[in-house]
């Protein structure tokens, strides 16, 4: 599978971590950046990302800045990202087993190197479950995104 990834210059070295540590489980990143630790605008590489994950380029993706805040906020414009902002393996567990997130969110400001890998293979290898309550719920969460599709 391709992983979308991208940050802004306050989760450059996290994101570095953390695409090294996909590499190493042998996926495929595509790195939409920052490459480098002077200042950027996290918007621009978030929406990068969430748009290849919406294309169907990657499979899903990963966006980080400081809180994870931003980029979240980000993804989640994009129309068919459903982009849940992590901080603990049993949020990251259940948004794919309940939400079929294709997307996640971190802050390197507020996990550090190693719980952020946790979290990270938490929620690569947890499937989403298919029970009926749950795609309901997401198909839900879709058809609010498609209405206001539609106003526009």
């Amino acid at each position: 599978m391709n992983i979308a990834i991208g940050c802004d210059h306050g989760a450059l070295d996290l994101k570095n971590k953390v695409k090294a540590h996909l590499e190493k489980r042998g996926y495929q990143v595509t790195d939409f950046g920052a490459y480098t630790a002077g200042s950027c605008d996290y918007p621009d590489f978030a929406r990068a990302a969430a748009e290849a994950v919406a294309a169907g380029q990657c499979g899903k993706g990963i966006v980080l800045c400081t809180t994870g805040i931003g980029v979240s906020i980000t993804a989640n414009k994009v129309p068919g990202i459903r982009c849940a902002l992590l901080s603990d393996p049993m949020s990251a567990r259940l948004t794919r087993l309940h939400n079929d997130t294709n997307m996640m969110a971190l802050g390197a400001g507020v996990v550090g190197d190693n719980l952020a890998l946790e979290i990270v293979d938490t929620w690569l290898d947890t499937e989403f479950s298919g029970e009926e309550r749950h795609r309901r719920r997401v198909e839900k969460i879709m058809a609010v995104e498609a209405a206001y599709s539609r106003q526009g």
